[in-house]
């Protein structure tokens, strides 16, 4: 087949959007597959702690099942202290689900907890941002996110204290799904205060960088590639 010169373009704005939607990989920084696409990390000693599947029940369908893959990395301060451990779990392949799918889980209010629900109780999807600011005090990771927990200790992971739990799962009616849970290092998300009104203001950092991950996930969804691009942290810790 011969392609003329009105036909390349007609062509051309078909191939420049199927560019726009595969990300391009910066060379410096770190990127690993998951699922049906890839993350890329912020600078930083990041190690792969590997990949495990899922299959995630549906409804309405009763033999429904979403196959899942997650993959987690973890960040090294400069004595190779572990600073922050981050898991995404996204879908296995590309999209083949027909019809709308009623996921199993919401994005309820939790005391102590700071959430925003930004599909407002929909049970056909899910956009829901959740931030504790001490996530190491009292058991609570053990208590309120028991896989999580038992996960990290059959690993002997441990992450310098005080430290944040963060999390974002963002579902759609068509069975697209990403979720991002982050155990983070304070240092990396606050910063150093003095004084009751600065503590009071000293957590926005956190939210900004939640929201900022949130914003990367639901790009990711929409990337012919699947690119989730996490955001750099907003602070560093100091090399001693």
């Amino acid at each position: 087949m011969t392609l003329t010169l009105s036909t390349l373009r007609n062509l051309l704005p078909c191939a420049l959007l199927f560019l726009a939607a595969c990300a391009q990989l910066p060379p410096d920084q770190a990127h690993y597959p998951v699922g049906r696409g890839q993350i890329i990390l912020p600078p930083g000693d990041w190690q792969d702690l590997g990949t495990t599947e899922q299959a995630l029940p549906l409804l309405p369908q009763a033999e429904g099942r979403i196959p899942l893959q997650s993959r987690a990395v973890a960040l090294r301060g400069p004595q190779k202290q572990l600073l922050a451990v981050l898991r995404v779990q996204t879908n296995r392949s590309a999209l083949d689900w027909a019809g709308h799918i009623s996921w199993p889980a919401h994005c309820p209010q939790q005391q102590g907890m700071l959430v925003e629900d930004a599909a407002e109780g929909s049970r056909v999807r899910m956009d829901c941002l959740r931030y504790k600011r001490r996530a190491d005090d009292r058991q609570w990771l053990t208590q309120h996110q028991p896989e999580l927990a038992q996960w990290m200790a059959s690993r002997q992971l441990a992450i310098s204290t005080p430290f944040s739990y963060m999390s974002y799962h963002y579902t759609t009616a068509d069975g697209a799904m990403v979720a991002v849970d982050a155990l983070v290092d304070q240092r990396l998300l606050l910063p150093r205060t003095s004084g009751t009104e600065a503590f009071l203001h000293a957590g926005r950092p956190a939210l900004f960088w939640g929201r900022d991950l949130a914003q990367a996930a639901r790009v990711s969804v929409g990337m012919m590639d699947g690119t989730l691009q996490l955001p750099p942290f907003p602070y560093s810790v100091p090399t001693p």
